[in-house]
């Protein structure tokens, strides 16, 4: 890594924290268009029963994604802290295993996918209304899930070996591709719901190729490494992937927490509101991703800084880093926030008419559904915290809470007591109540 132009143990704090901040943030932003640009297209190509059914796949895609996260964290943190100790060789491996890993989970949920669509489509909630809709998508995305991972865990190392303008860069090329695409095979090719993955699908795929040609022939410190084959290398890689996995066991959460919340409001909304419910949420679920990659970015720019300083014995740095991205954390969340409250009928119209059936419950719940924004953030924040100093027990007790233990009774019982808009406030009740437990948990270890 080129130490004097990023230089994570000397360098003052702020300027170093914008310089990962700013390009993460705009690359992650630039994912999430991914799959936004592409309900825009499907909201006024198809309607609300495509955006209905991206929704519906999605809920499991992003648990693959999740482990993809998890994967990633998990080799950066401990790649960070062995660059920390001089240790290049050993980092190089540990982010070799971790994409070995991925490519063998997603090929292996994939696969079973791909042979059985219309089950996989009834077991994620499809009416048969949705039915076909739900199937279409599924087979024409589904085979480019492994380059999307790829882009997902390279994006970590990318950042980490001090280029995060590349990183971003692996981001927006494919949000351009798929904006174009998207274009084209939705309204003058006339393929629907089809044009709409097989966009996506190229674009994902543009991104996992990218990050990998810069892993393979570009990097500076963190080039892929050729593992032995060999008994001995095998259960190495197994001892080294189970520990990175532990690292970033949270960050799976917190995707899991992001399907979980798309799954059970998927299922709500179809009791209590019908296609039309799940349409207008299917809306929300397009924007929450843009709020969790807000959160992500201030987690994962603040990472690298952390980790390093942690495996230098630098904690006051460490503690530095932490504060300024809490600061960043709750102004980003204020400004989301207010964005979602004022301006709920033009987000909606982006989509679909706003005064459609599916429009009006929309423009009705997302300032609900925005309320905990700023929490949502707060708590990704800091769950990253956890994880970078490799304390893996906080980080996935925080993570279960807002996205188990909390989530779901949160969207049984607020629709009993509260009627339809109970619906649009699980989220946000789920995570103000981890955030109460973890400033009482900081404040708790304070005066111990």
């Amino acid at each position: 890594m080129d130490r004097d132009a990023l230089d994570l143990s000397r360098m003052n704090i702020p300027r170093l924290f914008r310089k990962y901040f700013f390009p993460t943030l705009a690359g992650m932003l630039g994912n999430c268009a991914l799959s936004a640009i592409d309900g825009i297209f499907v909201g006024h190509g198809v309607g609300s029963d495509g955006i209905a059914a991206v929704n519906i796949v999605w809920s499991l895609l992003m648990v693959l994604t999740g482990v993809g996260l998890m994967a990633g964290a998990g080799c950066s943190v401990v790649a960070s802290v062995h660059l920390a100790q001089g240790r290049d060789k050993a980092a190089r491996i540990n982010i070799t295993q971790a994409l070995i890993f991925v490519s063998a989970v997603v090929v292996a949920v994939a696969l079973p996918m791909m042979i059985f669509p219309r089950r996989t489509a009834l077991l994620l909630g499809a009416s048969q209304q949705l039915l076909p809709f739900v199937t279409e998508y599924m087979l024409w995305l589904t085979p480019a899930i492994l380059f999307e991972i790829w882009a997902i865990v390279g994006l970590f190392i990318i950042r980490l070996d001090g280029a995060p303008r590349l990183a971003m860069l692996c981001s927006l090329v494919p949000a351009a591709v798929n904006i174009v695409l998207d274009w084209l095979f939705i309204f003058p090719l006339h393929m629907g719901l089809r044009g709409a993955a097989l966009a996506t699908a190229i674009a994902s795929t543009v991104g996992g190729l990218m990050a990998m040609a810069y892993l393979l022939g570009f990097a500076r410190q963190l080039r892929l490494y050729p593992l032995k084959l060999s008994r001995k290398s095998f259960l190495l890689s197994c001892r080294n992937i189970e520990y990175q996995c532990r690292i970033g066991s949270s960050a799976l959460l917190s995707e899991l927490t992001m399907a979980m919340l798309m799954f059970m409001g998927n299922h709500i909304f179809m009791r209590y509101l019908g296609e039309d419910g799940v349409g207008a949420f299917g809306i929300a679920c397009y924007y929450a991703p843009f709020v969790f990659m807000v959160g992500n970015a201030v987690a994962q720019s603040a990472q690298p800084i952390i980790s390093y300083n942690y495996g230098g014995h630098d904690y006051g740095r460490v503690a530095a880093t932490e504060r300024l991205a809490l600061r960043t954390a709750i102004l980003c969340g204020a400004v989301v926030t207010f964005a979602f409250a004022v301006f709920p009928r033009f987000l909606t119209g982006l989509f679909i008419d706003p005064f459609s059936a599916a429009g009006l419950i929309a423009t009705d719940g997302l300032p609900r559904f925005a309320a905990g924004f700023v929490f949502f953030i707060v708590n990704l924040t800091a769950i990253g915290y956890f994880q970078s100093i490799e304390r893996v027990k906080p980080a996935t007790t925080f993570a279960l809470l807002r996205g188990f233990v909390f989530l779901i009774p949160s969207f049984i019982l607020l629709p009993l007591l509260m009627g339809e808009s109970g619906i649009w406030f699980a989220m946000p009740l789920s995570e103000v109540l981890t955030t109460v437990l973890i400033v009482s948990t900081y404040l708790k270890r304070q005066h111990s």
